[in-house]
């Protein structure tokens, strides 16, 4: 069980969280490992990662990669969680950890889940409409497609996917879905494909992408369990650490952003006020004003991170 993931902006991403030995490390979203393998090898012999993955193969293939890699790792450098990064507070509270140094989120399905025929993510396939970064979860893109209302799919294709034709797309579904229920990945595929327009199926991003993805962030529930993360993990964080967030689309980096935002507002008293008189301070501070994205060169190697963005701050 191999991994063929790249991860995205791996050399900035380690250099922005200012790791060294001895460092508690949380890595929120393993993915492939390649994050959380550069963290371990800046960390040992004396630090500790937290890596949490909603996807028990994933836990598996980082396992075999440990292994593989050789490095000499006691108990204490290693603790690894089948759980949803938005439940970080429950994670650390469970595990004894009290706070950590630095977080990582990389927020994009790694390449093992999106290669995986069988997971429904690819529109390549016939599989069946899964899409569950989590096997265990009920919640599936078949519930979703064939029980949602029209106006309940609407709103996930046209907030989420930000699809300019989520109407069209959403009634085709539905009259469909009327006759038989929509059950494989290539068949939502041809449906969609038969309301785009011509001149739109043959841009850069294949026709459907918006539309699939609207639905696998429906199905994961994704924007709202980003918010509970960095709610939550920012209180977990010791002062001066960091936490560097990758997010793959624009609702999610504007979710990010917003939510930094907020939290780096030292004062929300009127700008007529002489002195401060309230009490809300910052909790962190921007070290990225503007996401960093990834280098040509990278993007040449990996098309998957054309679209990624990363945010860095740390606590106060």
């Amino acid at each position: 069980m191999e991994t063929v993931h790249k991860s995205v902006m791996l050399k900035e991403a380690i250099e922005g969280l200012n790791l060294k030995n001895g460092l508690v490390v949380v890595d929120a979203t393993m993915g492939g490992g390649g994050h959380s393998l550069e963290i371990l090898k800046n960390i040992l012999p004396l630090g500790t990662l937290i890596a949490i993955d909603r996807d028990s193969e994933a836990i598996e293939r980082f396992k075999n990669k440990i292994k593989e890699e050789n490095l000499n790792i006691k108990d204490e450098n290693l603790i690894l969680v089948k759980d949803n990064f938005a439940n970080i507070k429950n994670i650390l509270e469970e595990k004894g950890i009290k706070k950590v140094n630095a977080v990582l989120a990389d927020f994009g399905l790694s390449s093992d889940q999106l290669d995986d025929r069988e997971r429904g993510f690819s529109f390549n396939s016939n599989s069946k409409l899964d899409m569950r970064m989590d096997k265990d979860q009920e919640l599936s893109a078949y519930e979703v497609i064939n029980d949602y209302s029209e106006e309940e799919l609407y709103r996930i294709i046209n907030e989420f996917g930000e699809e300019k034709f989520a109407r069209k797309i959403t009634k085709k579904i539905v009259e469909v879905r009327a006759k038989n229920k929509i059950e494989k990945m290539n068949e939502l595929v041809e449906i969609i494909a038969q309301v785009v327009p011509e001149k739109f199926k043959h841009q850069r991003i294949h026709f459907a992408t918006r539309t699939l993805q609207a639905i696998r962030m429906e199905v994961n529930q994704e924007l709202g369990s980003i918010e509970k993360f960095i709610q939550d993990v920012i209180y977990k964080i010791s002062p001066e650490g960091r936490l560097a967030v990758i997010s793959f689309h624009s609702g999610e980096d504007r979710l990010v952003k917003n939510i930094f935002r907020d939290l780096a507002v030292n004062c929300e008293c009127p700008p007529e006020f002489p002195v401060c008189c309230c009490t809300r301070r910052a909790k962190l501070k921007m070290i990225t004003r503007k996401p960093i994205t990834a280098a040509e060169s990278e993007i040449e190697e990996n098309p998957r991170s054309r679209s990624a963005k990363m945010r860095i701050v740390q606590k106060i």
